[in-house]
């Protein structure tokens, strides 16, 4: 008998493409079918999203990209993650008399780097003209798109917010003064006016596709996008979690001195297959450090809806979640020992530390500075929720702690090609609008700490240490997989159970998605305040009762989620001639097109 999925197992030969908005999907695949390829596909969908899923990305975030070209032996990283700003030093921050760098506002602004990096997907992998891609983000901007509930749902906290301290986005998300309703037609101008401005700034570059993305690329990195961005931060002095007004750091020569990278992957092989992750600048590496344990736990032998499996899980996580703290960072800034925290000898140590009772505790790794370093991030995290930046004083939470997420989307085309991206930042309730643009700024730098020392340290100029880590999987050197979702902490988690499933217990992908899923918020969390929990494990209502007993007993603090909660996995897969794809329901937004 064939297992229950909430959607078919979707296969094909055309093309497949998965993301967390069915709009998305649908675009990509109608680039697909236009005559582009795989790349062409994930620059209008990567656009689209930006749009139709504004809490959650938007044109001033960023995006890092994995992609697996049929021209190139090796999968290739697109870095689009901006770096902190020129002033964004240390100083700076203790000049204001902050701990933590704020999670909204105008300080946490870091470059943005998503249009950047599709432009250099498109330019060096793509086919299609610039208008060819961008056209459906503007149709959508001008002609409307239906807002999302969970779209609402982020502007009603900030709704008096935007009203009396941030018109610039009241004038956008409130409009006729008031929260739209779920469903409602939405449109943004702006940001259209924005994209048509910089689309006709291309076309005056003439009619060669490479020179119009080039000044596309221009006008948004030295023109008039980054003078409208230098304007805005140079005079605007606006509230933020502190409970203060604070103006911004961010400046139009930060955007003018930076590009997006290509880069090398990070990458394991496991049971027969190469993954590959970013480096340490996201938490990709994380999945990595957790296959390698794994490797020597045969975890394979558990059941995967039974406690052996989310406990052997879980345990592995802290563990390797803990080295993220410690040593993950920028490694153009830092000394990072990656290849030793991916080595099997490291490996074979760290799973000693594995029990059959749950930890309460985080673990520090063996290397040197390990132990002091975690005790001081552990110390940190979480202290701003009691203390405000008088030190002792309640914070006045003026903007709510509302963590942004992200978006994600994969992607194979019938010549072989395959990617992987996790646009992110830019969120509509995190930071003012941009009025003469139409859209706010990544407030990324808010995962960087203000304690000297540590590889995640704030330094101007460099990229922060962020959760987004899309998945790109080959097998005998092909693209075999792209896997990914948003979700913060939970990017390497989600998806690496969704993986195991399907790699060792042979589920199909819808399959090993609609399972019951569970994370943990054991370590501190990568967004502002960075609270944690030791012990606590999220799971989904829908594992057994003596599942939940049997956990509960190993020592596990469990929260039971309702079902169908946790996860907003996206994959497609290339397999003996086909293709695949699938999509969460949770939250019932996420879509996958094969053909």
């Amino acid at each position: 008998m064939a297992p229950f999925t909430t959607r078919p197992e979707l296969s094909g030969t055309f093309g497949a493409v998965s993301s967390t908005h069915w709009l998305g999907t649908s675009v990509g695949m109608s680039v697909l079918e236009r005559g582009g390829n795989a790349f062409d596909a994930a620059v209008a969908c990567g656009f689209t999203l930006q749009i139709v899923e504004p809490h959650l990305n938007g044109p001033g975030g960023e995006v890092p990209i994995i992609l697996k070209s049929v021209g190139e032996n090796e999968p290739v990283v697109i870095c689009g993650q901006g770096v902190a700003p020129a002033l964004a030093s240390l100083d700076a921050f203790r000049a204001l008399d902050l701990a933590m760098v704020p999670g909204t506002g105008l300080l946490p602004a870091v470059v943005p780097g998503a249009f950047d990096a599709w432009m250099l997907l498109l330019r060096d992998y793509g086919t299609l003209h610039l208008e060819d891609v961008l056209s459906y983000a503007i149709g959508y901007a001008e002609h409307g798109f239906p807002l999302l509930p969970r779209a609402v749902a982020s502007i009603i906290p900030v709704e008096d917010l935007f009203r009396n301290e941030w018109p610039s986005s009241a004038e956008i998300w409130l409009p006729h003064n008031r929260v739209p309703k779920p469903g409602a037609l939405m449109r943004t101008p702006a940001i259209a006016a924005t994209y048509r401005r910089i689309l006709a700034e291309a076309k005056a570059a003439g009619t060669d596709r490479i020179a119009q993305i080039e000044a596309a690329r221009a006008a948004f990195y030295r023109g008039f996008v980054a003078d409208a961005i230098d304007r805005f931060y140079r005079t605007a002095e606006l509230f933020d979690t502190t409970g203060r007004r604070h103006g911004g750091l961010l400046r139009g020569d930060d955007l003018a001195r930076w590009s997006a990278t290509k880069e090398g992957t990070l990458s394991r092989t496991f049971r027969g297959l190469t993954v590959h992750k970013t480096g340490p600048w996201g938490q990709g590496p994380v999945f990595l450090q957790q296959l390698a344990l794994l490797s020597h736990l045969d975890i394979e032998r558990f059941d995967p809806s039974g406690a052996e499996f989310v406990h052997t899980v879980v345990e592995s996580a802290k563990l390797c979640f803990a080295d993220r703290e410690v040593f993950y960072g920028d490694p153009n800034a830092s000394q990072i020992p990656i290849q030793v925290l991916l080595s099997d000898d490291y490996a074979r140590e760290r799973v000693k530390l594995i029990a059959s009772e749950a930890s309460q505790e985080l673990v520090a790794s063996h290397l040197p500075g390990a132990e002091e370093r975690l005790a001081r991030i552990a110390a940190r995290a979480g202290s701003e929720v009691a203390q405000g930046p008088g030190g002792g004083e309640v914070t006045f939470a003026a903007v709510p702690e509302i963590e942004g997420d992200t978006v994600h989307l994969d992607i194979a085309d019938r010549f072989g090609n395959m990617i992987s991206a996790t646009p992110s930042g830019g969120w509509l309730q995190s930071s003012p609008v941009v009025p003469e643009l139409g859209f706010p700024i990544s407030t990324r730098a808010q995962m960087f700490w203000l304690d000297e020392g540590l590889p995640s340290t704030l330094r101007p100029g460099t990229r922060p240490r962020t959760t987004l880590t899309p998945t790109l999987v080959t097998r005998d050197g092909e693209g075999y997989l792209a896997i990914g979702t948003p979700g913060g902490d939970q990017q390497d988690q989600w998806p690496l159970t969704v993986f195991l499933r399907h790699v060792l217990h042979r589920q199909g992908l819808q399959h090993a998605i609609d399972a019951p899923m569970f994370h943990s918020k054991h370590w501190p969390g990568s967004f502002y305040p960075r609270e944690y929990d030791l012990g606590r494990l999220l799971i989904e209502d829908r594992y057994s009762a003596s599942t939940l007993a049997s956990l509960r007993d190993k020592g596990h603090k469990l929260s039971v989620q309702d079902s169908w909660s946790l996860g907003r996995v996206c994959a497609v897969e290339r397999s003996n001639g086909l293709l695949y794809g699938a999509a969460t329901p949770r939250h019932m937004q996420s879509y996958a097109i094969v053909r």
